[in-house]
């Protein structure tokens, strides 16, 4: 054994190790909710997520399974996880993808199965992935200008818009739209967006870029602070305190006499640490504390060399001991190495 590895032995003991059908961090947060990487590729090069060029993916071979990822959210299940968002990479690149889900949204215990897509598959998949269960979706989009969403991730934006509506049609709600702000790049834009959204019934969630891996620099680069963005809203429309069901990190205004919802996501500006619920599974099947911190166990060699059911809830519980107290991203904005789309965001 390593002395990293007789280090990390004697943080997870610091976990929840006993019975208790709930994970517990030494921070005591209640962990709730699992992101789920399906898949670290992507068919869009959005350029603070994923560099242009990029080809150093993840071995096929390396994925966990389905049976494997059944096995792993069940587990979590058992210990208190009610929450599963499916992420990549995009994740609609995985084959069978309403297959699994249909096999997740099975498992006693599991109140919610949440996809995050760019929708550039989404419109032939819509129907199949709703039967399957998924009754909410977010949806990348940092623009409605054809040209801009080219320069933003290299691929073409009417297949996303023909997504939306797919999803829509289909039944699936709420739809999500995420956008990134980005000085100097779509901050011209915002108001357009929520007009896109008030006529679509779309939630809208704005979100601080984060510096992490090869793409930190360009995250930085182009932060805004979103209260920049909260207050140029408010000069159009009259914003009023909201709510949204889903325990995520967004704080929420309406816009008054609609029904609509926005969301700022602020890591940066305004960081929620202290209520972080969740944690995050890549495709390898590496289990990330914390989006911003490197803290890790690794589940697939566990599980391909024989682990029991128990030993696995076991390691869960220990696991949460290496939940760290908080991202690092102001004070050390180029530390976490990986880029997001290996931990699905």
């Amino acid at each position: 054994m390593t002395s990293n590895q007789q280090d990390d032995n004697r943080k997870m003991k610091t976990g929840t190790t006993d019975n208790s059908p709930s994970l517990i961090d030494p921070y005591g947060r209640r962990i709730e909710y699992l992101r789920l990487s399906l898949t670290d590729k992507c068919n869009l090069r959005c350029f603070y997520c994923m560099p242009k060029g990029f080809k150093d993916f993840e071995d096929k071979e390396d994925w966990l399974t389905f049976d494997e990822i059944e096995r792993i959210i069940k587990a979590f299940t058992e210990l208190g996880v009610g929450r599963v968002r499916l992420t990549g990479g995009e994740p609609l690149l995985r084959k069978n993808v309403d297959e699994l889900a249909s096999r997740l949204t099975a498992l006693p215990g599991l109140d919610d199965l949440s996809l995050s897509t760019n929708a550039v598959l989404l419109e032939s998949r819509a129907d199949k992935l709703h039967q399957a269960g998924i009754n909410r979706i977010n949806v990348s989009l940092d623009t409605l200008n054809p040209e801009r969403f080219r320069q933003i991730t290299g691929g073409e934006l009417q297949p996303v818009i023909d997504g939306l509506m797919a999803a829509r049609q289909a039944g699936i709600s709420p739809i999500k739209i995420n956008m990134v702000a980005m000085k100097g790049i779509n901050d011209g834009e915002f108001i357009d967006m929520v007009e896109f959204c008030l006529q679509h019934g779309f939630t809208l969630r704005f979100i601080e870029t984060m510096p992490m891996g090869s793409t930190a620099e360009d995250a930085t680069d182009h932060y805004l602070d979103l209260q920049t963005v909260k207050h140029k809203l408010s000069e159009k429309y009259e914003l009023i305190p909201g709510m949204m069901p889903g325990g995520g990190p967004a704080r929420y205004v309406q816009v008054k006499n609609t029904d609509l919802r926005i969301g700022f996501i602020t890591p940066i500006s305004q960081h929620f640490c202290e209520t972080c619920n969740r944690v995050r599974l890549s495709v390898d099947g590496v289990l990330y504390l914390c989006l911003g911190q490197d803290d890790k166990v690794e589940l697939r060699p566990l599980l391909r060399n024989g682990i029991s059911d128990e030993e696995l809830k076991e390691t869960l519980r220990g696991a949460i001991g290496l939940k760290p107290e908080r991202h690092e991203f102001t004070e050390k904005p180029q530390q976490v190495v990986r880029l997001m789309s290996m931990t699905g965001g």
